[in-house]
């Protein structure tokens, strides 16, 4: 029988890697305040796919990058929802040129 023959590697989990890819879009996103909704996906998707590797018995990789993901998720929402109150905070709403005077 030929070396390696019969034996099946570990197969990365896809939600792993959808997590880690979400997380990173929530943090690009950030700054349109989108985080809000892709950070807590990513850290969602994160953390059921380190529970799905973990009860796997082996079979299954990617914990790092659902790690990663989730960390980037928590990242992402955090930094959108700090832009958020950021841009409230300096008046960017304020639109003081349309009030009537008189």
């Amino acid at each position: 029988m030929p070396a390696g023959a019969g034996y099946a590697g570990q197969r990365t989990d896809g939600l792993a890697i959808a997590a880690l890819v979400i997380g990173i879009v929530s943090i690009v996103c950030s700054i349109v305040c989108l985080g809000i909704i892709f950070g807590p996906t990513a850290a969602i998707m994160g953390f059921i796919s380190r529970q799905r590797i973990a009860t796997s018995g082996g079979m299954m990789g990617g914990g790092t990058l659902a790690l990663v993901g989730l960390i980037l998720g928590i990242v992402g929402f955090v930094a959108s929802v700090g832009w958020f109150f950021y841009v409230v905070a300096s008046g960017a709403f304020n639109n003081a040129t349309a009030t009537p005077t008189g």
